[in-house]
């Protein structure tokens, strides 16, 4: 599989021919990020501007699949399971929807725009020792590094991928992890056997 990160909380992941994106910018946002491509599959985590932006992901006759919240998903032999949780963005509340998604057997737990720092016991055992978490640590409206990084290692990912970031709080992020010389990467093309015998090491995707 190959992810690309693209800002705010836009991935693109990419196995074999199947492509899926996570909480794809709108048009509407003012977060400046413009990217559009074709996607099989579109997961929305959260009904706002930066992060619901499915109209990007057509392209020719690809046309997504919307998964856009809680429930159980089977879409080209890739299995989704959507849990809710709570967001808070500029003081409003939202539904956010945690995703647990399985890539070329690699478990993917992806939180969106979680505000709260205790998860559900329901979202807990559905992650369980997830292959590959990504975390929001960007602060004002969500997790802050420090319980991000709390959160984080109560899952015991093999790997944790932050997101929604900027350079302090990536900073306060890996001195929380511990991961200070964690890797920085434009791309990350993994396979489950590169990641036998991780726990919990941070890799940072360069939004391109």
């Amino acid at each position: 599989m190959i992810i690309t990160y693209f800002g705010k909380q836009f991935f693109k992941i990419q196995q074999g021919e199947t492509v899926l994106a996570f909480n794809p910018v709108s048009k509407s946002s003012k977060s400046g990020i413009n990217v559009h491509f074709g996607a099989d599959i579109a997961l929305v985590t959260t009904n706002h501007p930066d992060y619901n932006g499915v109209d990007q992901l057509s392209h020719g006759e690809r046309v997504p699949f919307h998964v856009t919240g809680p429930g159980d998903y089977e879409i080209k032999e890739i299995f989704v399971k959507g849990i809710m949780s709570g967001a808070l963005l500029g003081g409003k509340k939202y539904i956010n929807t945690i995703y647990t998604v399985t890539v070329d057997n690699i478990n993917i737990a992806f939180l969106g725009v979680l505000a709260d720092t205790e998860i559900s016991k329901e979202a807990h055992e559905a992650i369980s020792s997830p292959d590959i978490v990504f975390i929001p640590i960007g602060g004002k409206d969500m997790m802050d590094a420090k319980s991000a990084a709390k959160l984080a290692s109560s899952l015991e990912p093999k790997m944790v991928i932050p997101m929604d970031y900027d350079d302090s709080s990536l900073k306060a992020f890996l001195k929380e992890t511990g991961e200070e010389k964690a890797e920085v990467v434009e791309k990350l093309t993994l396979k489950l056997k590169d990641l036998e015998g991780k726990e919990g090491e941070v890799v940072v995707l360069k939004a391109t």
